[in-house]
């Protein structure tokens, strides 16, 4: 059967984070929120049977089998409740709430009407992601008992158009909002729960918090150093895992991103040619190439296709979700900037 999906909101989320890769798993577009003429534009080029309609409500009414919720961070619990109480299973972009409070608040939901809600943690399924979990399977760097993960750019010029860079923290924006729930959630689901140790969540170009940085302690035994910033002009490697016996390297995410947003995406389910980013083992002076996994954001909705026909488990479960939203609240609570 194929499944009918609604998306709330056509901009880069919902055009080229979900709306390829629902394409690509076989589900069925049939209808996207948007008031932006030229969204609605590209919605009907890149889906000519979509009806484009202007409140989620309207979009409910399309008899649909899954909501995915790509709005503004701000819209994020208001949609993602409308879909619940519609009966409607929901994937709300990351982050799932504004806070702890309002992520608690969509599982509340949830479970008052026995109707499924999950997030969309893609970075999960990252060639880097992967990578790092076959590393720690085989024991090839020994004992892991630190963690180096980044998303830095250079972006010196703040963006006041954009609502990620210009909107406070209680609106949605600010890259803690952004890429911390990506950080966060790779930590934790490498080496498991964890308690915040430090943190500074910081504006240096004088709009929304555009410097971060995020230390974990996991209860595996585990230090996660965890940075995300706008404005570092020397970046260092996306991944840098040491153990007992070496370290990985990955110095780059790998091509999903770039492709998607080049009118890409994985079809039938399998990108050609593989996203693999490259990987490499350090042991002082000896380097070496590992052979890296691939990366795969349709997984997500391949998982989420079989939760609704209830033969798989949701991609990120509740507690997951909670978890994320509990340190990403501590960490701009504790922050002193």
């Amino acid at each position: 059967m194929t499944l009918r999906v609604g998306i709330s909101g056509f901009g880069l989320a919902g055009r080229y984070f979900h709306a390829p890769l629902l394409k690509a798993c076989g589900y069925e577009v049939v209808g996207v929120v948007t008031s932006n003429v030229e969204r609605r534009a590209q919605a009907i080029s890149d889906f000519p049977a979509v009806i484009v309609v202007e409140s989620v409500e309207a979009l409910l009414d399309l008899g649909l089998d899954l909501l995915v919720v790509a709005s503004a961070n701000v819209t994020h619990a208001r949609d993602a409740i409308a879909g619940l109480r519609a009966g409607v299973p929901v994937v709300v972009d990351k982050p799932m709430g504004r806070s702890l409070a309002e992520t608690q608040s969509i599982y509340e939901i949830s479970q008052e009407t026995g109707v499924a809600v999950t997030t969309y943690f893609n970075r999960l399924f990252d060639s880097d992601a992967l990578t790092v979990k076959k590393v720690i399977r085989e024991g090839v760097i020994g004992d892991v008992f630190r963690l180096d993960s980044r998303f830095e750019r250079f972006r010196p010029a703040s963006n006041p158009n954009s609502w990620r860079e210009a909107s406070s923290a209680s609106d949605g924006g600010g890259n803690l909002l952004d890429l911390g729930p990506h950080l966060i959630s790779l930590a934790l689901n490498w080496f498991g729960p964890a308690e915040l140790t430090y943190a500074s969540v910081r504006s240096i170009r004088g709009l929304a918090d555009d410097d971060i940085v995020i230390n974990l302690k996991h209860a595996s035994g585990v230090d996660s150093y965890l940075s995300a910033s706008a404005i570092i002009g020397a970046d260092g490697p996306r991944i840098r895992m040491s153990g007992s016996n070496g370290s990985l390297v990955i110095n780059a995410l790998d091509s999903q991103e770039p492709r998607l947003r080049n009118g890409e995406y994985p079809a039938g389910g399998v990108w050609t040619p593989p996203a693999i980013t490259p990987a490499f083992i350090h042991r002082g002076e000896e380097v070496f190439e590992y052979p890296a996994e691939p990366g795969n954001y349709a997984t997500f909705y391949q998982q989420v296709g079989a939760a609704i026909s209830g033969t798989g488990p949701w991609p990120v479960t509740p507690e997951e979700a909670l978890a994320v939203a509990k340190l990403i609240d501590e960490a701009r609570a504790v922050s002193i900037r």
